[in-house]
């Protein structure tokens, strides 16, 4: 109980802050529960991008990982963007670095480079477009103008872009979702046992054999929509478990499964109430992204939100 009441307590606290700085708070589907339930604006990485650029305030409080609120700072320039947690970071996002992207452009000079949202803004700056898991096939098909495609970091979303686009040769990067990867096919199927008549919604992240057992692939957002128009009543759900929180919330007459309890991120689960709060009160920690590097990442975020029929550019001064 004093668990209980020492979060509500940092809820209204956060509430009271939240008013006195103008401020929104996006939330990742990945995010604690109790995360979750403070949010003004939740989804996946497409929806947050989106919403970032949308949002009608002052401050930004952005609940998940390093490079969402450079998105969301390279997206909103004239806004204060706050990441509660400097430490929270990604784990793939760190498998690229410039000079190793650099390399790869020169061997492969007329490729499109497109890389996932989970990169950091030096990368984007380097990169022709951005994509997220929801829209990587999207995206790829529309560079009409190139026939190879270096695809950055994650090689699994890679391949499933190469399997629906067999037209484009995609050069993938030894990169991966330390999280995604420890789910197994075994595990898949042995839930599907348990539970026969759910449907397996899996992310691009894992790998093929897991995808090639799976009844739909999509992004955390995708699953959402998916659910709720799907007449299936269980579902097994093979992504970061902070999912099954918001998908029980939005559809408390369906069940869910997870096929291991190792699906955890530990970086998404690094921010608190506590955090949140202390942020607010304190202004920090700011995410800044400024100059050259700024205009470029831009460019590639714009020409991604663009293909996915959103403009942004009524939000964006100086470009």
């Amino acid at each position: 109980m004093d668990d209980l009441r020492y979060k509500e307590n940092l809820k209204k606290k956060i509430a009271k802050l939240k008013k006195e700085k103008k401020a929104v708070i996006i939330v990742h589907n990945y995010q604690r529960d109790e995360i979750q339930d403070i949010a003004d604006i939740s989804g996946d990485s497409l929806a947050l991008s989106q919403a970032a650029v949308r949002a009608d305030a002052e401050v930004i409080v952005f609940c998940g990982v390093d490079f969402m609120a450079e998105s969301a700072s390279i997206l909103n320039p004239d806004k204060i963007v706050l990441l509660p947690v400097k430490e929270a970071g990604c784990p793939m996002a760190d498998m690229v670095t410039i000079e190793r992207l650099r390399e790869k452009k020169k061997q492969h000079s007329g490729a499109a480079v497109v890389c996932y949202v989970n990169t950091s803004a030096e990368i984007k700056a380097e990169s022709d477009i951005c994509c997220t898991s929801s829209n990587a096939i999207q995206v790829v098909k529309s560079l009409k103008d190139h026939k190879e495609i270096i695809f950055i970091p994650d090689k699994n979303l890679g391949r499933y872009v190469q399997d629906n686009v067999p037209e484009k040769k995609i050069i993938l990067w030894e990169g991966f979702c330390p999280t995604h990867i420890r789910v197994s096919k075994e595990e898949v199927l042995r839930t599907k046992e348990l539970h026969p008549d759910a449907e397996i919604l899996t992310h691009p992240e894992c790998n093929p054999d897991v995808i090639s057992v799976s009844d739909h692939i999509c992004s955390t957002g995708g699953m959402f929509k998916y659910v709720k128009s799907s007449k299936a009543k269980s579902f097994i759900i093979v992504t970061e478990s902070g999912m099954l929180y918001g998908l029980k919330k939005a559809n408390p007459e369906k069940n869910f499964y997870v096929p291991t309890e190792r699906l955890v991120c530990p970086t998404m689960k690094l921010t608190t109430l506590g955090w949140v709060a202390h942020s607010l009160e304190s202004m920090e920690h700011q995410i800044k992204i400024t100059g050259e590097i700024r205009e470029n990442s831009y460019k590639s975020l714009e020409r991604m939100l663009k293909v996915s029929g959103e403009k942004s550019g009524a939000a964006i001064s100086g470009v």
